[in-house]
């Protein structure tokens, strides 16, 4: 039985992302529902999309609570059996949403899907958040099939397949709204980035089948609410990244930590050397928040199932930096 699916675009004063990447929705996505989750936008975002596409449903939320709390929020009034987790700054493709449609409908166990995801940019390459398809080594740093750190693939057709990965970018991220409601939604404490790393995490560790579908191709801008350049972004980063990996990773925590704390300081002194200072300071934050959340984080862990089969590469850094793998499959 085919299930209905919802695609769900999270706005925070976006109307010139709307007015550009709203119309590539609107006409390939014929299958769906289409709602516009508003952060208590400031701008005009709301009234153009009440006059230009009088079909989308509006969901207005009563504050911005960033990615995490905005999607929390504005899921519980969205009944559909699937959902897509859009971004603003993406453009679609005809037929994308078939692919992953076609999966759910056979997968019983497959509870979130990501598509091939390309820069809008530069159409021929893979785009940073996401690629195609994540994965995460054993202290928590993520990379994806087609980009490893820095180093971003072209696209050959090299991952037209369909395949499972360890995380989905909350680009583009598709979603049963029962394991949604299962796993609790993202946890509000982020904010904002990895959430999405965190969520697939717990959805892993309760045996959920995550994919890939490469049939299915989106173009993301990226950073068009938070740039690379954003000291802010940085913060968020390596702080959620430690988020992440408390509450969800088995084993002794705190050496891993200890590890953490070693690469993150090497991270922080590429910046100082660059001078990136305010990226150097941003470091340092983040483990400063951190530990001020470690107790609650700890009893998060508690209440959750963890699995040591999360990862198959012990340190992505040694690999990338020191071994020269910069492509996923010399990994």
């Amino acid at each position: 039985m085919s299930e209905k699916i919802a695609i769900v675009i999270l706005n925070w004063n976006g109307k010139q992302l709307l007015e550009q990447f709203l119309p590539s929705v609107i006409t390939h996505s014929q299958k769906a529902s289409i709602y516009l989750a508003d952060n208590a936008s400031e701008d005009d975002s709301i009234a153009f999309v009440k006059t230009a596409y009088p079909s989308i449903k509006i969901i207005q939320n009563k504050k911005n609570g960033g990615y995490a709390k905005g999607y929390n929020e504005a899921l519980k009034h969205v009944n559909e059996d699937l959902l897509c987790l859009l971004n603003s700054d993406i453009e679609v493709t005809k037929n994308w949403l078939s692919p992953i449609l076609s999966v759910f409908n056979t997968e019983d166990n497959t509870a979130i899907i990501q598509p091939k995801i390309l820069d809008y940019k530069d159409k021929s390459k893979f785009e940073y958040a996401g690629a195609a398809g994540g994965f995460i080594d054993k202290y928590g740093y993520p990379y994806c099939r087609g980009r490893v750190f820095n180093t971003i693939e072209t696209d050959t057709g090299q991952y037209n397949d369909i395949s499972k990965i360890f995380w989905a970018s909350g680009a583009c991220f598709f979603i049963r709204k029962s394991a949604f409601e299962t796993l609790g939604g993202f946890d509000e404490s982020f904010f904002a980035h990895m959430e999405e790393i965190d969520l697939c995490w717990r959805a892993f560790n309760l045996n959920f089948d995550i994919k890939y579908v490469g049939h299915s191709t989106i173009y993301h801008v990226g950073g068009a609410t938070l740039n690379t350049n954003n000291p802010k972004k940085t913060y968020l980063n390596f702080r959620n990244s430690l988020f992440t990996i408390t509450k969800n990773a088995k084993g002794n925590i705190f050496l891993i930590i200890v590890f953490r704390l070693l690469l993150d300081g090497l991270a922080a002194f590429k910046f100082l050397i660059a001078f990136k200072i305010m990226h150097f300071f941003a470091i340092f934050r983040a483990h400063l928040s951190y530990y001020t959340h470690l107790s609650q984080l700890l009893k998060k862990r508690k209440a959750l199932n963890q699995s040591s089969k999360y990862y198959s590469i012990k340190s992505i850094v040694w690999s990338y930096y020191v071994d020269r793998r910069t492509h996923f499959k010399h990994l």
